[in-house]
């Protein structure tokens, strides 16, 4: 079966800090977990700073339809207020090969 990954790399907004991105994620958590397809999602923090928000998917069509939600029916969603939004670097990408 794919995996579909949505890979966003940002930084916070300024004068917040990357815990400060992950706690205004509470709702936009929720509506992951109620989405078609949605397998797991991982935020990371780079030494320098940079948060990369992974989002799995069982699809590309269902990656899309999550995304749009995010930016669209939850556009009123605190993270978007914890985003320097000059810092995004958001794209979806296929698995190739998942080891466990």
């Amino acid at each position: 079966m794919a995996e579909i990954l949505e890979i966003t790399t940002l930084r916070a907004a300024p004068g917040l800090t990357p815990e400060d991105f992950v706690a205004a994620n509470t709702d936009i958590n929720e509506y992951l977990k109620g989405r078609p397809g949605f397998r797991w999602r991982r935020i990371v923090v780079r030494d320098d700073g940079t948060i990369l928000d992974i989002v799995a998917y069982d699809s590309l069509q269902h990656a899309r339809a999550g995304a749009a939600g995010i930016t669209g029916e939850m556009g009123d969603s605190p993270v978007h207020e914890a985003i320097d939004h000059s810092t995004v670097d958001w794209q979806f990408t296929t698995v190739l090969q998942h080891v466990e």
